[in-house]
């Protein structure tokens, strides 16, 4: 009788040593898919401009401008993993049709939350003369529409072409925390 405990208690232990060495194996699984949280999905929609100067308004050159700032911008924050890209080509929305965004009062986060997003990201640029801009950012929460980050940087003695280093500048600093913009 005193074998046959003995042998129990021997599969017994035998099981659970099992059992610990498979939760062992399994922990830095665990433990790695707990520690990377997945990507923000992020609509960032097309750069818009504001022109206060008392100039003609938006020029071809200025549309190709924002263009370029808008890729670089997705591709940059593209680029950090902490952001999932969603696809802004079905917003039908007036303000997006009529660039209208930065005057919307945070329509953009309906918007964004209709095409699957997490946050919304608007983008514009404040001509105030031929060389003083202002380049803006703002992300909101699509879910209750509050502003989560709002920043903004001015660009003084410059000119169109510099629009692309505010925004990196700001993407850097700002929202993806770089300490060290190249």
């Amino acid at each position: 009788m005193q074998i046959g405990l003995i042998a129990q208690c021997g599969r017994a232990s035998r099981f659970f040593v099992g059992i610990l060495l498979l939760c062992v194996a399994l922990l830095p699984a665990v433990a790695g898919s707990a520690g990377t949280p997945s990507p923000i999905k992020l609509a960032i929609f097309d750069f818009e401009l504001e022109d206060l100067s008392a100039g003609p308004g938006e020029s071809p050159a200025d549309t190709l401008l924002l263009k370029q700032i808008t890729d670089d911008a997705r591709r940059m924050i593209a680029d950090s993993g902490r952001y999932s890209l969603v696809d802004i080509s079905g917003a039908d929305a007036e303000a997006v049709k009529g660039r209208g965004l930065h005057r919307c009062n945070g329509c953009d986060a309906g918007i964004a939350l209709k095409l699957g997003a997490e946050r919304s990201f608007v983008g514009f640029v404040t001509r105030i003369s031929r060389t003083e801009y202002m380049v803006r950012i703002q992300i909101s929460d699509t879910r209750t529409g509050a502003v989560i980050s709002d920043s903004q940087t001015g660009l003084r003695m410059g000119a169109d072409y510099s629009w692309n280093r505010g925004i990196a500048s700001l993407i850097k600093l700002r929202l993806l925390g770089d300490q060290n913009p190249r």
